[in-house]
């Protein structure tokens, strides 16, 4: 919405945001994502609202690859015109506020949504378009548990009949969350994880799997017909059309992310053969997936914070010496027995190096796994003991931010 048709406090407020963000990133503490938002939000609660007012707002939820996905999907959406973004991860109504506020009127905004916050932001926004990728365990000593959140999400879809929702069918959790709403589309990306999804969040009976299908065992709740389907190296749309998907971003799971991204970018109108080339620009994001060359060694740098992403991130690894970085403070969660749901086998194969604040938590796990490793106390320390070539480096939230810090903040 312009300024001109928002009230008086609404244009404070984003003038303060707006303003708090540059000095931020000015003095060097950050993006001001954070801090632009939660003072906008000081001087205008209803700033979200405001400034949500007037575009075509659609949100990416789910426990992984909410940013990547997001990414993709803002460069999708892209080919009708500009698109708000809170492209760094800030996906809190502070950091929706501030992306908001910083780029202007667009007429679309493409918005990551932390999954407790989905009801909120669906209220402040009124969306055209929700995304639902996943839901698995996360952050054991502050996070909800499971089906708890897919109730959270269902009860938040029931009240809005009028959004489009773009969901993962094979995710028995999403498919009971937004199975009741009227305008529901359906993509294939896979599920890897399935142990947050054995029981029936309808019945509590078991669900069962059989060649890509599910159903539960004693309710009618069981895998839709998806309109998007990842099939080998690409995307096949709802007219039976086959897309080949190039990426530079790693791994099984992007493709998935970017099926996702060409679903939601369909609600707009946006056809694949439009997307697609967007698509193929995307090399990383937030650090994420980035690669630096130093000391004659190739970093490549891979966020893991929870036992399905770090199933993920060894299926992207190559077979190459592998950092491990694992640190407990707020943002991480600080319970590290999530690390105990994780299978490090398929890191035997490898030089494996460990850090991080509770880099001996791990080191016990690794142990028990029958992992052979080293401990290194700092990034330098772990570059120096491996050889030229590939180094992986795999990392928890915080964890990844301090060596991202270290390589100069690559993005």
């Amino acid at each position: 919405m312009t300024d001109g048709k928002m009230p008086l406090r609404a244009i404070v407020a984003t003038t303060a945001s707006k303003t708090a963000a540059a000095l931020s990133r000015a003095a060097g503490r950050g993006d001001g994502s954070v801090i632009g938002g939660w003072i906008g939000l000081k001087i205008d609660p209803d700033l979200l609202s405001h400034l949500a007012s007037g575009r075509a707002v659609a949100l990416v939820s789910g426990t992984n690859g909410k940013t990547t996905t997001t990414r993709l999907t803002a460069a999708a959406v892209g080919v009708l015109g500009r698109v708000a973004t809170n492209g760094y991860g800030a996906n809190m109504p502070t950091g929706h506020t501030s992306a908001l506020a910083k780029e202007g009127h667009t007429p679309f905004a493409v918005l990551e949504v932390d999954e407790h916050y989905l009801a909120q932001v669906i209220d402040a926004t009124r969306p055209k378009v929700v995304a639902l990728l996943n839901l698995s365990r996360d952050q054991l000593d502050r996070a909800k548990e499971v089906a708890m959140m897919a109730q959270l999400w269902k009860t938040a879809l029931a009240g809005h009949p009028e959004i489009r929702v773009v969901a993962n069918a094979d995710d028995p959790m999403v498919v009971w969350a937004a199975a009741g709403s009227p305008q529901t589309t359906w993509f294939s990306a896979g599920q890897r994880w399935h142990d947050d999804s054995f029981v029936c969040p309808e019945s509590g009976h078991p669900i069962e799997r059989a060649n890509g299908d599910w159903w539960c065992t004693g309710c009618p709740l069981r895998r839709p017909v998806p309109q998007w389907v990842v099939e080998e190296d690409g995307v096949i749309d709802p007219r039976g059309d086959w897309h080949l998907v190039k990426l530079q971003l790693p791994g099984k799971v992007n493709l998935g992310n970017a099926a996702t991204a060409l679903a939601v970018a369909g609600e707009f109108g946006v056809r694949p053969i439009e997307a697609l080339p967007r698509l193929s620009r995307v090399t990383s994001i937030a650090g994420r997936y980035a690669q630096v060359d130093r000391d004659g060694r190739n970093i490549r740098l891979l966020l893991a914070k929870n036992p399905a992403s770090w199933l993920e991130a060894f299926d992207m690894a190559d077979q190459a010496p592998t950092l491990l970085s694992i640190n407990a403070r707020d943002p991480d969660g600080l319970d590290t027995s999530w690390l105990w749901d994780v299978d490090f086998a398929p890191l035997r194969d490898r030089p494996v190096l460990i850090t991080g604040d509770r880099a001996y938590d791990l080191a016990v796990r690794l142990e028990v796994n029958r992992v052979p490793f080293q401990h290194v106390q700092t990034f330098d320390q772990a570059l120096a003991a491996v050889p030229p070539g590939r180094l992986e480096v795999i990392a928890n939230y915080t964890a990844f931010q301090d060596i991202r810090a270290v390589l100069d903040r690559v993005n």
